[in-house]
């Protein structure tokens, strides 16, 4: 199963008005395991580089002034995402809302809302009234924060990959074969954290099972007082 961790920087908050991307990057999944594939890429946004944008991932007009623009990078970056792969996205309405205009303006069909997966949303329903920022989330699962210090497209889809798999059940997803099949004495719980949890139970013996002499006396006598039991018919 392919799933594509998504993130870009853009100029501003609406391509409407005149933003644009200026820097995407995407970490490829297997079943939830990181490949190793990654695909990353500046983005020229012809236009200035507003002071807040700037701020916020230290990408400057200067810097992008000679890096291709979207239309240049359109076919390796769709290529790289493929068809059908699950796009695992940090607030997927808004990055996908500007992928979707620079697709647009280059009359190439959308990305499919059916295809993104929403981190953020998934945090929500985890953590309800809680902080679900990236960065948030990294401290609840303590994952390193300190390769960031600005914003950046594959540094926070390398971030996003750890904290997806965490949302989804753990670093190690799916049953864990944990129980030592010789302990009798241990049996698994699953704990409020969701995680299988051991715990302890005393040994007891096993009771006695061979009737006594006494009680097999009592039992032949309590036959013989039946009337007309239906194994004598």
């Amino acid at each position: 199963m392919r799933e594509i961790v998504l993130d870009t920087e853009t100029t501003g908050f609406d391509p409407e008005t005149g933003d644009r991307v200026v820097e995407i990057g995407c970490v490829e999944l297997n079943f939830h395991v990181p490949t190793g594939n990654e695909y990353h890429c500046y983005i020229n946004p012809e236009r200035d580089m507003p002071e807040g944008a700037f701020g916020v991932h230290g990408l400057s007009g200067e810097f992008l002034s000679d890096k291709p623009v979207f239309a240049d990078i359109v076919d390796d970056f769709l290529e790289f995402i493929g068809d059908d792969a699950a796009l695992v996205i940090h607030n997927a309405s808004f990055d996908s809302k500007f992928l979707n205009a620079e697709l647009k303006w280059l009359n190439r069909p959308p990305l499919p809302e059916v295809r993104l997966i929403d981190t953020l949303e998934i945090a929500r329903r985890r953590f309800p009234g809680g902080a679900n920022s990236l960065d948030a989330l990294c401290r609840r699962f303590d994952v390193d924060l300190s390769v960031r210090d600005k914003h950046g497209a594959l540094v926070d889809c390398q971030l996003l990959a750890a904290v997806y798999l965490e949302l989804i059940g753990g670093r190690q997803p799916g049953l864990s074969l944990v129980a030592d099949a010789q302990d009798t004495s241990k049996t698994q719980n699953r704990s409020a954290s969701g995680q299988m949890a051991q715990i302890k139970r005393e040994f007891r013996p096993a009771r006695p099972h061979t009737a006594s002499e006494a009680e097999k006396a009592a039992h032949a006598a309590f036959v013989d007082g039946l009337k007309e039991p239906i194994w004598r018919a």
